[in-house]
């Protein structure tokens, strides 16, 4: 019983470990963006000018939907807004 107490353990320690570093591959570079399946604000950051557009497009892409900007202010502190569009043909 003890031994498969200690495997168990190990295990749950190795997968924690294992989701922490997917974790950190996907966060990377990208700022962290608040949002839900409507849209979502980017942190600005001037060392990501011109990327927002794709940051916003592999968000809204993660609930099926198509992304627009809608507001950028390029002053630190402020966000980049966006919302995600449903596909032509389908809704949700």
């Amino acid at each position: 019983m003890r031994c498969n107490r200690v495997v168990l353990a190990a295990a749950v320690f190795v997968l924690t470990l294992g989701a922490n570093a997917a974790t950190a591959a996907v966060s990377g570079p990208w700022p962290s963006i608040s949002g839900n399946s409507t849209g979502g604000i980017i942190p600005y950051r001037p060392d990501l000018e011109g990327l927002y557009p794709q940051i916003a497009n592999d968000y809204c892409a993660s609930w099926g939907r198509l992304s627009h900007v809608t507001s950028v202010h390029r002053r630190y502190g402020d966000y980049v807004s966006f919302v995600c569009m449903d596909k032509p043909g389908i809704i949700h």
